[in-house]
């Protein structure tokens, strides 16, 4: 049997890892500055998370939620402590797609309405109505297709009000990225962010927080939509929280009433899924990786913008987007190649760069180099 062939497959087989680096089976390191989509939070076996997984195996890996699991417990409380949502509900998943399935269902099911305003360039997931939520009809297939989903201009504050105006009865839900990730690394305005808001408030509708990528503190606040100052109702989140362990979770405020058999998962909230994400809590808290987000992307975002031939530098913390002119698109591959740099990319021109929350100056530093390095080549 064959691998069914829908991933384009970088040649290099990574065999260990540790912080921001990866070796491969030659013993060839690279500097990853991408963590696998943006999964790796605290960096590559890191001791902690190792010691707490390990020793969560040695007693149990897993049970359904036919039990109690005290982890998942554990797991709440401190999520809500560190992202300032205490009064808020937890429901564990297993990805970003589910956590984003997950949240449009609860809306439905809140309002008992249908519709579902999302964004242009947006990115949502890969299951059913995740997909029929992200604007890419090369990955939504026929069966995927609804006029449920209404797309919008990103940041166009005129459509947003003119579509509550003409069918803001209708609305379940709007779900918005803070940053669109594949989207080009574009940020929601605060002025946006705070309309929703206000919208929301006005016709009933459920504001979704997609949080999966632009979340878990990558952008230096716990979720990334938390620069403008408004609480949405439901927060998903998958990548960052189990620093590559799946686990997936949305987070749920108080107007929202549970019932038996509303949702469900086999796998979501299992043992070791939970002991991962404490484990990166655990270290995002104890090493203030907040701070250092802040701290080295600022620093980032300042030193790319020195570069000539960098069209536009986007982005907050470190979920930062790098335009390149068109005749520059060789650039990424470049610094994979010559200079052993994992990178990531929106587009084939704008390099994505989403590494571990504790990367050092010096580590911003030699990608700097490298990068001058490349624009100077080519």
């Amino acid at each position: 049997m064959d691998l069914f062939n829908v991933y384009p497959i970088n040649p290099i087989n990574i065999v260990r890892a540790k912080g921001s680096s990866v070796w491969d089976a030659a013993g060839t390191e690279y500097l990853d500055l991408y963590g696998g989509h943006a999964v790796i939070s605290i960096g590559h076996s890191h001791p902690h998370y190792v010691e707490a997984l390990t020793a969560q195996l040695n007693k149990i890996g897993f049970y359904s939620n036919s039990v109690e699991i005290p982890l998942q417990k554990q797991l709440a409380h401190k999520l809500g402590e560190m992202s300032g949502k205490d009064d808020y509900a937890l429901f564990l998943c297993n990805s970003g797609a589910e956590a984003n399935e997950n949240a449009l269902k609860l809306a439905s099911f809140h309002n008992g309405r249908k519709k579902i305003i999302a964004f242009t360039n947006s990115f949502h997931g890969r299951t059913s109505l995740a997909v029929a939520t992200t604007d890419n009809p090369a990955i939504v297939a026929p069966v995927n297709q609804t006029e449920n989903v209404v797309f919008l201009p990103f940041n166009d504050e005129e459509a947003l009000t003119g579509a509550f105006q003409n069918f803001g009865d209708e609305i379940a839900a709007v779900i918005i990225e803070g940053i669109q990730g594949v989207g080009g690394i574009r940020e929601a305005s605060i002025a946006f962010l705070r309309l929703i808001r206000s919208l929301c408030d006005q016709y009933g509708t459920v504001f979704i927080a997609d949080a999966v990528q632009c979340g878990y503190g990558r952008t230096g606040d716990f979720y990334s939509q938390d620069y403008a100052g408004v609480d949405a109702d439901i927060y998903s989140m998958a990548k960052g929280m189990g620093n590559g362990f799946p686990i997936g979770a949305i987070s749920i405020s108080p107007k929202f009433k549970a019932s038996f058999g509303m949702l469900g998962t086999t796998f979501g909230g299992n043992h070791l899924a939970c002991a991962a994400a404490i484990a990166v809590l655990n270290v995002i808290k104890e090493e203030d990786l907040l701070t250092n987000t802040q701290s080295v992307g600022d620093y980032l975002l300042t030193e790319l913008k020195k570069f000539d031939r960098v069209k536009e530098v986007r982005g907050r913390g470190l979920m930062i987007g790098i335009v390149l002119p068109e005749e520059l698109v060789s650039v990424k591959r470049d610094l994979l190649v010559k200079n052993r740099i994992f990178t990531g990319e929106a587009k084939p021109n704008i390099i994505r760069i989403l590494p571990a929350l504790n990367i050092t100056r010096d580590i911003a530093d030699t990608f700097l180099t490298a990068l001058d390095e490349r624009l100077k080549a080519v």
